[in-house]
């Protein structure tokens, strides 16, 4: 008798090799997409309808190497009767953690003051040199209550931060017109598209700066740039951006800027454990016949 054939499985991109090795092990690995009955997709992946009709019927599930599923279309895939799982909860101190460090990096000028320092600068003794703030006793404003928002708080707060929390039907404009600074946590929809515009970043105050973590359309790029270029806001620190990989030029040359490659969940550790969620998903459904818990759709 003729023993049945591992589950095909495509990986959209690089992974951690830990987390390749396993799926190598329980399923058989393609190459291509077509034919697939899972696919391991990474948040840069877009599963659009289309994407689903060239893998084929026999596909069951998606599983996104990500918290957020943005880059997949929820609907086509239920019309499909396609499961699609995310990697919720493991990168939440690892984000949290970056959003906080990149907060006190703008605060205390440490990029500004790393390039000043390789450039060969000389270094003053002027006791006036490259002052920055401190985060103790600051407004700390965290748009969207999530988990990651609420464990950026926690750590936040450690540094003497007054926390408080925006979220829907919350009166936006007001709380940022208090805050000194503004960290972004919602996830990206219809709603949050551009929820940081220019009329809103209008509302805040001059010496407040704004740090996003989340996902950079939020964030209307053109419209922040000119902020800071006019001074409407102190600063920025950005580990995402509105059109992922490229970055608005005019950035890259503001002191005032602190920027970071889309690493809020870059730990090792992070990320082997959000792919080994993303194999329970691929598990559960191909392998044991069952809803995973961390399925959205």
């Amino acid at each position: 008798m003729t023993a049945a054939r591992p589950p095909r499985v495509h990986i959209s991109g690089v992974i951690p090799e830990r987390i390749s090795d396993v799926i190598k092990c329980e399923f058989t690995l393609l190459d291509d997409a077509v034919g697939a009955d899972g696919i391991l997709s990474l948040a840069t992946t877009p599963i659009s309808d289309d994407y689903l009709q060239h893998v084929g019927p026999q596909l069951r599930v998606v599983a996104n190497y990500a918290a957020g599923t943005n880059n997949i279309d929820l609907d086509a895939a239920r019309r499909r009767g396609i499961v699609v799982t995310n990697t919720p909860d493991v990168l939440t101190r690892a984000t949290a953690e970056l959003a906080v460090t990149l907060t006190l990096s703008l605060l205390r000028r440490v990029a500004e003051g790393d390039r000043f320092v390789r450039m060969g600068q000389p270094l003053s003794s002027s006791l006036e040199f490259m002052l920055g703030e401190s985060l103790d006793g600051k407004i700390l404003t965290i748009v969207g209550p999530g988990r990651i928002g609420r464990e950026t708080a926690r750590l936040a707060g450690a540094f003497g931060a007054e926390v408080v929390f925006v979220g829907r039907g919350d009166d936006l404009h007001g709380a940022l017109g208090r805050a000194d600074i503004v960290s972004i946590h919602c996830p990206l929809s219809p709603e949050t598209h551009h929820l940081i515009d220019a009329a809103v970043l209008h509302c805040m105050q001059p010496t407040a700066i704004l740090v996003n973590t989340a996902r950079g359309p939020i964030v209307n790029e053109a419209a922040l740039a000119d902020a800071l270029r006019r001074g409407v806001i102190a600063g920025a620190a950005l580990d995402v951006y509105e059109f992922e990989p490229d970055v608005t030029a005019s950035l890259f040359s503001m002191e005032n800027v602190v920027l970071t490659p889309h690493i809020g969940s870059g730990t090792r550790r992070t990320r082997e454990d959000m792919g080994m969620l993303a194999v329970d998903g691929l598990r559960a459904v191909l392998l044991e016949g069952r809803r995973p818990k961390n399925a959205v759709a």
